[in-house]
Parts: C-alpha cells; sequence; structure tokens
C-alpha cells in the first residue's frame, strides 16, 4: 500500500488542524494505521492508532483528550483530528500502516516505527506560541 499524508501547516497555540493519510490500493482495511511525529533531533515518537475496523483506538497519552484519529476505509483514508494544539506537537507527522495483527494486542509493538512496513512521505505541523 502507498500512502499519502496531508493537512499540516501553521496553527497558532489552541488551534487545530486535520491531518488525512490516503492510501492506494484495494486491501486498505487489512492495514493497522497509526500516526508518528518526529520533531527536530528527536526520535520519531508514537502518536495514534487505529484498528482494521476502526473500533479500537489508541493513543500516546499526551494527546490524549486533544486528538482523534479515525478512518473511513471506503474513501481508503485516516484522520487525524488535532485540537488545542500546543508549540510542543510541533514536528513532521507520518502515516504508517502494516497488517500484523500483533499491533492491537501489545502497545509497545505498535509503538516502534521498525514494525510498520509502510510509510507516507511526512507532512509538517508548526504550532506557534
Amino acid at each position: 500500500v502507498q500512502l499519502q499524508a496531508s493537512g499540516g501547516g501553521l496553527v497558532q497555540a489552541g488551534g487545530s488542524l486535520r491531518l488525512s493519510c490516503a492510501a492506494s490500493g484495494r486491501t486498505f482495511s487489512s492495514y493497522f494505521i497509526s500516526w508518528f511525529r518526529q520533531a527536530p533531533g528527536k526520535d520519531r515518537e508514537f502518536v495514534a492508532a487505529i484498528s482494521w475496523s476502526g473500533g479500537n483506538t489508541y493513543y500516546v497519552d499526551s494527546v490524549k483528550g486533544r486528538f482523534t484519529i479515525s478512518r473511513d476505509n471506503a474513501k481508503n483514508t485516516v484522520y487525524l483530528q488535532m485540537n488545542s494544539l500546543k508549540p510542543e506537537d510541533t514536528a513532521v507527522y507520518y502515516c504508517a500502516a502494516d497488517r500484523s495483527t500483533s499491533h492491537s494486542g501489545s502497545s509497545r509493538y505498535r509503538a516502534s516505527p521498525g514494525n510498520y512496513a509502510n510509510w507516507g512521505q511526512g507532512t509538517q505541523v508548526t504550532v506557534s506560541s
């Protein structure tokens, strides 16, 4: 599957953005999808994930209550709604996809970038104070 992330931009603290991750292929619903982010000089960090049907979602503690991940399998797209943005949310955001069923059973497994076979190109999010 090929992934295309979009929706990033510059926003003031407290503002909102919605990121999209559009996928090619007919088997989109068989992929577990996650969002990661990487700030300059830092490791790539897990942000949120959604299961194949969309029935289960997972978040890093720092974004709980502010970010919402969702998916529309008919449109082959996953969204990340980001509200109440903070300067520390500034990073390049990447979507990633993988078919392994291990993602749903282990937070450590789904938070590891090395466990994803497919990556989008990234979209920059900048939050000004």
